[in-house]
């Protein structure tokens, strides 16, 4: 499987996310970068956390319209895998992928920390190596990471089976302790925590390794036939 990591100026995990695939998921993986015009070679996209165009407007309100925005949403749209990680979540929020908006932290002040999340949803093509409702520790690392939507989005997740992860213990005010959602479709997830930062105990946690792990075993489970 060959995963793009897209790169904004102002990615500050790119490189976080370039380790976790090539050196602890052993796939294949390069630097897209964000006036690219194709993505067809790749199986699986990756946004990564950071301040893309320095947070300037709103986070994400300006990578939105890169180049390379028209190439994700139409992978996207093709079925494949696209994560958004942190800065990566609030472009997918702003290039419509996903519903709802993300607003300052309740604290109004810069969160960096280990969290417990729990795994709502175990049926997704990024969470099938979960057990239901496991208990995982990923790092956080924003400022604006409190998600908020109407009360009938928030519905419509639910009935859905759309949230994905949420916090044990909310640090940032989201609606519904939100840490993640997927869209109906079931392949495009966003979240604030940071999977890529936790795939080898080292780190302090290797539980985000086997949210890489799930997605190709999707994959392989939808494209590789043996004989």
């Amino acid at each position: 499987m060959k995963f793009a990591v897209i790169v904004f100026p102002g990615s500050n995990c790119d490189v976080d996310m370039f380790h976790a695939i090539q050196d602890e998921l052993g796939e294949q993986v390069e630097y897209v970068w964000h006036d690219s015009d194709s993505l067809e070679e790749f199986d699986g996209i990756l946004l990564p956390g950071g301040f893309s165009y320095g947070d300037y407007l709103r986070t994400g309100a300006i990578a939105r319209f890169s180049n390379v925005m028209k190439e994700v949403i139409k992978a996207a749209e093709a079925g494949k895998p696209v994560l958004g990680v942190c800065n990566g979540f609030q472009i997918l929020l702003e290039a419509g992928l996903l519903p709802g908006a993300m607003r300052r932290n309740e604290s109004l002040s810069f969160i960096c920390k280990p969290v417990e999340l729990k795994v709502e949803n175990n049926q997704t093509m990024f969470t099938n190596a979960y057990e239901p409702n496991q208990t995982i520790i990923i790092p956080v690392a924003h400022g604006e990471g409190n998600y908020y939507c109407d009360e009938e989005t928030l519905a419509k997740l639910k009935e859905k089976k759309q949230i994905v992860f949420t916090y044990n213990q909310n640090p940032n005010g989201s609606l519904a302790d939100i840490a993640g959602i997927i869209n109906e479709k079931g392949n495009v997830l966003g979240m604030m925590p940071h999977p890529e930062r936790a795939v080898d105990e080292l780190l302090g946690s290797a539980d985000g390794l086997k949210m890489f792990q799930s997605i190709v075993k999707a994959w392989r489970e939808a494209h590789v036939v043996n004989a």
